[in-house]
């Protein structure tokens, strides 16, 4: 099976944040990679890894970072595939990584999700990817349908709560 979305986090402790995005790919059936790279402590694997992505056929990369969290924007400056930044709250609640990643200069973009918003990272790389994968695609019309589900299920639910002056 060859990854089609590249999971990297600056070090394993971004794990318990980024399991979210690995849980939701491994239920959509889209091969992913996870690994750990530092653009301070390991610079030079990082740029291996960002120029030879695209050959290796991944398509989508998710980048997590805390603090300084120069990781996602540092990797897309060195590659033509999407980059999806997911800021880790550490210092500062995630501000500092949130700015770091979402404030990038021109022609360097890098999508960007709330602080240790993992799912929605993988959500949007699997939105990305159904523009040309109608399997990916119907997969991600039913998530989105369960999610209303979900939603309706809970109203039915809300609508059995009593209250003296609830009117619903």
């Amino acid at each position: 099976m060859t990854p089609i979305v590249s999971i990297i986090m600056g070090s394993t402790s971004d794990l318990p944040v980024m399991e979210k995005a690995a849980a939701y790919l491994d239920e959509m059936q889209i091969p992913f990679e996870m690994n750990a790279l530092s653009a301070h402590r390991t610079p030079e694997a990082v740029e291996k890894f960002a120029r030879e992505a695209k050959d290796r056929g991944i398509k989508v990369i998710i980048a997590a970072a805390g603090m300084a969290a120069h990781l996602p924007g540092v990797i897309a400056a060195m590659t033509p595939l999407p980059v999806i930044g997911v800021p880790i709250k550490s210092g500062m609640e995630g501000l500092d990584a949130l700015l770091a990643i979402v404030q990038m200069p021109p022609g360097i973009p890098v999508a960007t999700v709330g602080i240790n918003a993992a799912l929605n990272a993988a959500i949007l790389a699997s939105q990305m990817l159904a523009l040309t994968d109608g399997d990916i695609a119907r997969k991600v019309s039913a998530y989105k349908d369960g999610l209303k589900a979900k939603i309706e299920k809970a109203n039915e639910d809300l609508a059995k709560v009593t209250y003296t002056y609830k009117t619903n």
